[in-house]
Order: structure tokens, then C-alpha cells, then sequence
């Protein structure tokens, strides 16, 4: 196993830890509860998630495979089912409560899943055109595409297909499809503007700042506070009235209370873990390990990336989370699977390459 990819998702859950416990006693007081409620549950539901990195970095390439598709089985008819069943939360579907438990995002487990299946019929594709594996996994992604844009979640479906054409343009997408895919994108991307209000709204703030900017606000003004060195871990009081200090907008507690160093030393895990899994399969033989993990390391970079520009404000406001550090079981657990999945196809294999 890669040890120092181990290592970097370790210091990540550490951050987690540190931020969830300097960010969550306000949101906690605010509704009764005590001081350490969010920091308690959130150890609760690291500690299965670091039994899924370490038990699935133990799998072999088929078995990852095998594993994915049959989670996917079931994580599938849960995603189409939750516009129909599903909470609705800030106008939009995307939680299925399950009475006396919690609340699971169905899209979270997707992601991780979709990036190994499609990895696997690409590769299928490519060493044996004669199987229907392309059509296949065109009408996978449309068919998830559709369900996303119903809740509606316009973030999570932009990462889906960022990483699903990325597959694509490493598996031989012809330059002219290439081309045809960005027009398309874009022409997406101004059809969400019309089509959903919510989005709209969002992106106007982001261009003319006006409006509703008030977490952005803050999130910029915790920055300027931190300074380089930070408040010290605790200490800061944006995260007083940031509704979402403890998820979507974490980086901004990071940034008051520990500064612009060990931010900036977080972005760096960040890239680490993305160039680490990019060496680490630059002589690789196998397409289907190539493509899966290229898939899952544009997946886990661009989520991180899109959270850090959300928070400092260089593209619009979206609910997305920074991945390991931020608050939510969900969230953590696909992580965990994606985190583990990466080990396991990184890792050094003797015989076999797909044993």
C-alpha cells in the first residue's frame, strides 16, 4: 500500500477533527444541545469510516470492480427513488431519511462507483469493441444525469461528468468529440441558468455581489482576521454566525483560527494525494486501473477545489463539502470508499495485474 496516500487522508481526518471541534459548539448551543454533540458524532462516524479505507484497500483490482458494481446496484434505484421519497432541504431533494437513524445522500456513493464502473466499461470499449460496453455506460451516466438534474443538484452533477469525460477523453475521445462535448457543456451550463432559479440566483451574486452574500462575506472577513498565523484553534468568531461553519464553509473557520500557513499547508495535502496517485500509476498496464484511478483523482481534487473557490469566493456559492475535513456522514463515508478504492488500485500487485 501507499503509505504516504495513507498518511495524507490520515493528516486530512486529523484537520477534520480539529475544525469540526473548533467550529460546532455555537451551531450546537443555538439548538439546545451540548457543547461537543457534533464532534461526538463525528468521531462516531469516522471510526467505520476508517475501517472502510482500510478493509477495501485490502481488495484486489477485480474485487474493487466487483465491489463497485454491486454497490452501484444499490445506491442506483436509491438515487431515482429520492425526488419521490427524498426530504427536501433548501429547495432541493437530495436526502432519504431513514426513520430512527439518519439521513443518507444517495448522490455522495455515486460518485466513487460511477468512477470505477465507467473506468471498467471504458477499458472493455477499448480492448474489445465488439461488446455494446459504450452505450452502456453512455446511458448509465444520462440516466444519473437526469436524476440529478431533477433534485435539482447542479454541483454534484458537474463533478459526475467532469470525471466521467475526463474517463472518456483518456479512454481516446476522438478531438472532435472533444470539441462537441465542450460546446455541449457550456450550452448546459446556460440552460441550468434558465432552468433553475436557484442557480441563477447564485451565480448573479457571484457576479455582481449583490444580493444574499452574507456567508461569502463572512467567509472572506475570516480570512483577513486569520492573517498568517491564525487566531489559534478556537479562538475565532466568524464561525459564530456562518450557518454552515461546519460544512460547506469550513475553510473559513481554518482560515481565522489557524491563518494562511496551515491553509495553505491543506491545500498542499490536497494536491499531494492528487500528483501522488497520478505517479504512482504513471507506468500502469492495465486500462481499467488507469482509468478508474485517474476518474477517482479528478473526482477528489475537483471537489476539494470547488469547495476552496466557493469559500474564497472565486466561483458561485455551492453546497459541496471539503472532503475529510468537513461535517457529514454521507459525505465521509463515499470518501472513505473512494479513499480506499484508490489504495487498493495504487498499491504495488506482484503476478497478476488484475488478480
Amino acid at each position: 500500500m501507499d503509505r504516504w496516500t495513507l498518511a495524507a487522508f490520515l493528516l486530512l481526518m486529523g484537520f477534520g477533527i480539529l475544525l469540526i471541534q473548533a467550529a460546532t459548539p455555537a451551531i450546537a448551543a443555538k439548538h439546545g444541545w451540548g457543547a461537543y454533540y457534533f464532534v461526538k458524532r463525528h468521531l462516531v462516524m469516522l471510526a467505520p469510516a476508517a475501517l472502510v479505507i482500510f478493509l477495501v484497500s485490502l481488495l484486489p483490482p477485480r474485487r474493487v470492480r466487483w465491489l463497485s458494481i454491486a454497490l452501484l446496484v444499490v445506491f442506483l434505484p436509491l438515487l431515482i427513488s429520492t425526488p419521490f421519497i427524498g426530504e427536501e432541504i433548501k429547495g432541493a431533494t437530495r436526502w432519504i431519511r431513514i426513520p430512527g437513524f439518519f439521513s443518507i445522500q444517495p448522490s455522495e456513493f455515486i460518485k466513487p462507483l460511477l468512477a470505477v464502473v465507467a473506468g471498467w466499461l471504458f477499458a472493455r470499449q477499448c480492448e474489445n469493441g465488439r461488446f455494446p460496453t459504450l452505450g452502456i455506460n453512455i446511458t448509465l451516466f444520462a440516466a444519473i444525469s437526469l436524476v440529478l438534474l431533477s433534485q435539482p443538484d447542479i454541483g454534484m452533477l458537474f463533478l459526475i461528468a467532469s470525471t466521467w469525460f475526463g474517463q472518456f477523453f483518456l479512454a481516446g475521445l476522438p478531438l472532435a468529440l472533444v470539441g462537441f462535448f465542450a460546446v455541449a457543456g457550456i450550452s448546459a451550463l446556460f440552460g441550468a441558468y434558465y432552468a433553475f432559479p436557484h442557480f441563477a440566483s447564485r451565480f448573479d451574486r457571484f457576479l455582481t455581489h449583490s444580493g444574499d452574500t452574507y456567508q461569502t462575506d463572512r467567509a472572506l472577513e475570516a480570512f483577513v482576521n486569520g492573517g498568517l498565523f491564525g487566531a489559534g484553534p478556537g479562538a475565532g468568531t466568524v464561525k459564530m454566525s456562518i450557518p454552515d461553519a461546519h460544512s460547506d464553509f469550513i475553510f473559513a473557520v481554518a482560515g481565522e483560527e489557524l491563518g494562511l500557513i496551515w491553509c495553505l499547508s491543506i491545500v498542499a495535502i490536497f494536491l499531494f494525494i492528487v500528483l501522488r496517485g497520478l505517479f504512482r500509476i504513471q507506468h500502469e498496464k492495465n486500462l481499467f486501473i488507469l482509468l478508474a484511478v485517474s476518474g477517482l483523482l479528478i473526482e477528489f481534487g475537483l471537489q476539494a477545489a470547488i469547495n476552496l473557490a466557493s469559500t474564497l469566493h472565486l466561483i458561485p456559492a455551492k453546497g459541496m463539502t471539503l472532503p475529510f475535513i468537513s461535517y457529514g456522514g454521507s459525505s465521509l463515508w463515499a470518501l472513505a470508499l473512494e479513499a480506499g478504492m484508490l489504495l487498493a488500485l495504487t498499491r504495488k500487485r506482484y503476478g497478476l495485474a488484475d488478480e
